[in-house]
């Protein structure tokens, strides 16, 4: 299992790589390259996963490795960031739209997976609302957002095909992921939905903490904040609806839902947090590392 994620983790951060130089000659502000391009890529885990799991018929593994990657995201890589990173500026304006929205996508989720199924009508649903939250998130900067960059052009043929390429093996790592995570579900008589909550989430979660640590590191503080708020809100939608819109899926519905509803209280104290506190600092930092292991064990005791 661990060599199908650190696939997927190197192979999903090279995508990203050749993604943002595809961007070449346009000015964007990092904030929005966060949210959109950047958190999708670091979410081609979550999403390949998705369509793995979906089509071998493990709905189980694809919404519990999306729902926990919200989860994890939203509160240990987020509190992981100012302990290793330093402080940084959030604002209530950065975080209330894609955070009031992620909870709803969560709430939304466990509506459409109540009847066991996801089907194809379900995944569209969610993919639309992916879309119409991002394009909320998008129609204005935050107060106090750093300066639209540059990226400097490139060979973008060249850029296209290193990208498709690290994409194919973004999948192949899902695929060698999705296989180990049965194999251990039945190895230690666990549910699936479980072993992809705590143990898969986590891998597939390496690629945030690594982009949005180096882009702290290198002064853009919006790129990594975009892709945590960002990602999290692709872990509960697209990401969710990726595989059953290929091939819809029977999940476990006395577990995903309650797991859905949890995350989405979980993310609602993240949201409330962020909001009142200006600059996430180590203090902060702490608060949602705890809040994180508070949650694994209100999980467990579901």
């Amino acid at each position: 299992m661990s060599i199908g994620f650190a696939i997927t983790v190197f192979a999903s951060r090279r995508a990203v790589v050749e993604a943002r130089s595809l961007v070449a000659g346009t000015r964007i502000p990092p904030f929005i390259i966060g949210i959109t391009l950047v958190s999708i890529g670091t979410d081609l885990p979550e999403i390949a996963n998705s369509i793995v799991a979906s089509i071998s018929g493990h709905g189980d593994i694809n919404v519990g490795d999306s729902i926990g990657s919200a989860a994890t995201q939203s509160t240990l890589v987020l509190g992981l960031l100012p302990i290793l990173g330093g402080a940084f500026v959030v604002g209530a304006r950065r975080v209330a739209p894609i955070g009031i929205a992620t909870v709803g996508a969560l709430l939304l989720g466990a509506w459409l997976m109540a009847d066991g199924m996801l089907s194809r009508s379900d995944a569209v649903i969610l993919i639309l609302a992916w879309i119409a939250a991002s394009a909320i998130a998008m129609r204005q900067l935050p107060e106090g957002s750093q300066p639209t960059m540059r990226v400097e052009a490139q060979d973008k043929l060249r850029r296209a095909l290193m990208m498709m390429l690290a994409l194919g093996f973004v999948g192949g790592g899902a695929a060698t992921a999705v296989w180990a995570v049965t194999q251990l579900a039945a190895v230690l008589g666990a549910p699936e939905y479980l072993i992809a909550f705590f143990i898969a989430s986590i891998g597939t979660s390496l690629p945030e903490l690594a982009v949005d640590l180096t882009a702290l590191r290198t002064g853009l503080r919006d790129l990594a904040i975009g892709d945590v708020l960002g990602s999290t809100m692709i872990d509960t939608t697209l990401s969710v609806g990726a595989g059953p819109l290929i091939a819809p899926v029977a999940v476990t519905a006395n577990q995903v839902v309650p797991g859905s509803l949890l995350a989405a209280a979980v993310i609602a104290l993240v949201v409330v947090l962020l909001a009142l506190r200006r600059t996430l600092d180590w203090k902060s930092g702490a608060v949602l590392i705890g809040l994180y292991l508070c949650f694994y064990v209100a999980l467990l005791a579901l």
